[in-house]
């Protein structure tokens, strides 16, 4: 597994991310720490979770079980200090904090609950989930209306935030912070406040990114180069989709799908086309539907770490299995002639309709 460095934190990670979302929803604690195991043993040493996740369902018995079930793996495995393991604090929402947005006193409260689900003094990066005046992402851009935004308040909050983090870092309990959710004016802010201010910059920025939703590939693809923020892409497969195995429109037994219908919105009358198209490329090239998608994030000109998932160990052995890919010129032109296509049936796919 090959590392590289977080932006400018100085941190070493592998050049893969394993994601814990399904860990205690659809994955049980024994579950949790097979793939814990299968992921350090491949050398997938950089690790992401939060204190809740706002799919699964949302749940509230869940909150914080993602992050209990590392602490436990941690506490009967050790070596903590061969991690990098980032987590998040949620936004205002409907199960935890209700309509409360991020404050820096909420920063700090939600992460010394989260070191002790985590079992550990401190984390090495500490993301916002999404932001307090609201984002576009999870197919929310078709009525997003940047209206209304108290430009002041809105510093006010940041700094805030910042200027505890900044506490944090001193005290030795998170390392780096980061940005999910989030769009290019916002991670101009926080950077410009941070440079202004001598407080602590954004780091990174999880958003999605996949085959099937590259908004990431114009403004924002500009401000990570420029500043070295490095893209922390979760849903690589779309929650499944580019697996091929909702093709067809089935749900399978044991699947997200069982859980979440339309999974997130994503279920279009654009959708199974544009996969089918994908598959095909797999098909043609001899690849793995799963390793392409995951590879293909690799070949940006913007720095992308792909947060890997899986609810079994086959699944997730195989989503490892990507790091050994090296897409060949005559595949992205396969990949980007499906694209094109994709564009102007869906009104310009990168628009994330699907």
């Amino acid at each position: 597994m090959k590392t590289l460095t977080l932006g400018k934190t100085g941190l070493t990670v592998s050049e893969l991310c394993l994601g814990t979302m399904t860990w205690g929803s659809h994955n049980s604690e024994r579950e949790g720490h097979a793939q814990a195991d299968l992921a350090v043993a491949q050398g997938v040493t950089f690790w992401d979770t939060a204190e809740m996740y706002p799919t699964n369902p949302v749940r509230a018995e869940t909150v914080g079980v993602t992050e209990e079930i590392i602490g436990s793996w941690l506490k009967s495995r050790g070596g903590r200090d061969r991690l990098v393991l980032a987590t998040k604090v949620a936004g205002k929402g409907p199960v935890l904090r209700p309509g409360q947005p991020t404050t820096g006193a909420t920063m700090r409260a939600a992460l010394e609950a989260s070191l002790k689900r985590l079992q550990t003094e401190y984390v090495d990066l500490y993301q916002l989930h999404w932001p307090n005046r609201g984002s576009y992402h999870f197919r929310q851009m078709w009525s997003y209306a940047p209206k209304g935004i108290d430009k002041a308040a809105e510093t006010a909050q940041m700094t805030d935030i910042l200027t505890t983090a900044q506490a944090l870092v001193k005290e030795g309990k998170v390392r780096a912070i980061g940005l999910s959710n989030e769009s290019v004016w916002g991670a101009a802010r926080w950077l410009h406040l941070a440079d202004t201010l001598g407080l602590p910059r954004m780091a990174t920025v999880q958003n999605e990114y996949n085959l099937l939703c590259r908004q990431f590939d114009t403004d924002w693809a500009e401000l990570s180069v420029v500043e070295d923020m490095p893209l922390l892409a979760f849903s690589p497969l779309a929650t499944g989709l580019l697996s091929g195995k909702y093709a067809g429109d089935v749900t399978p037994d044991a699947t997200r799908r069982m859980h979440t219908p339309d999974l997130g919105g994503r279920i279009t009358a654009q959708v199974f086309p544009a996969v089918a198209g994908y598959l095909g490329v797999a098909a043609r090239h001899g690849l793995d539907p799963c390793q392409m998608a995951i590879a293909f994030c690799r070949t940006r000109p913007f720095t992308t770490i792909p947060i890997i998932g899986a609810t079994t160990l086959d699944q997730l052995g195989t989503n490892i299995g990507a790091a050994e890919i090296t897409l060949q010129p005559e595949v992205l032109a396969d990949i980007a002639e499906v694209h094109r296509p994709s564009q102007r049936t869906a009104r310009c796919l990168t628009r994330c309709p699907i």
